[in-house]
């Protein structure tokens, strides 16, 4: 049996004060919780910015990650307590969270005792570790979303789709994040207005901005090549 297993750090954390690294950390547990009631995954952090999920069907896998970005990039941080020039404030609310996919089988996975092992993890793992900006003065981040298999084909097929999703989310604001968080969550419209506080033309037209219609399609498309 094939999972996506998603790997994942926050980008530019060291550049957070302490007290937006800890809101960072308490909204990623809501996220974990939300996503384990919609999409059964099992979610874990790994000292405060590094995260781990396991999604059992692994054609949602796309659906998810995107979920991730989406919510990371919508977390409040508080801007005008950084210097306008700093460089690691402007990364994190430009890409939010470094994500790679690693679609593979495990060899064991026991949520309830916090055990994954595997192909699939390593994969998603190797991707991330590869892409760290740890301790860089000046950071250049070119990619943030991976995908990584065995099947080299199915690698070049969801690389080119990837790296557009990447620009589209990274030109997202704070609220069209907020609305695609949701949708992707399986929120209808009109629940997303009740809940955001705003109308139902708002939350439309904020889909419309980011680029739903061609987010929903993607993930659509990940979902039929990776059910095959």
């Amino acid at each position: 049996m094939n999972y996506s297993v998603i790997s994942g750090d926050i980008v530019s954390s060291t550049g957070l004060h302490t007290q937006d690294r800890k809101f960072v950390e308490e909204n990623l547990n809501d996220l974990l919780h939300n996503l384990k009631q919609e999409f059964n995954v099992y979610g874990r952090i790994i000292k405060g910015d590094y995260l781990e999920c396991v999604v059992p069907n692994a054609a949602e896998g796309l659906q998810v990650a995107l979920a991730i970005k989406s919510f990371v990039k919508a977390i409040p941080i508080r801007i005008k307590t950084y210097k306008s020039e700093d460089n690691r404030i402007k990364q994190f609310k430009t890409h939010g969270i470094r994500l790679a996919i690693g679609y593979g089988e495990l060899s064991r996975y026991k949520p309830e005792e916090g055990v994954i092992d595997g192909e699939a993890i390593y994969l998603s793992g190797r991707e991330i570790s590869g892409e760290t900006t740890y301790n860089k003065e000046r950071i250049v981040i070119k990619n943030t979303l991976f995908f990584a298999s065995k099947d080299e084909k199915l690698n070049k097929n969801f690389q080119p789709l990837l790296a557009l999703l990447d620009v589209l989310l990274s030109k997202a604001t704070s609220r069209q994040c907020e609305v695609l968080y949701l949708k992707l969550m399986n929120n209808q419209e009109e629940e997303i207005a009740k809940r955001l506080g705003i109308g139902q033309s708002a939350v439309n037209q904020h889909s419309t901005s980011v680029g739903w219609n061609a987010i929903e399609e993607a993930v659509n498309y990940f979902k039929t090549i990776i059910s095959k």
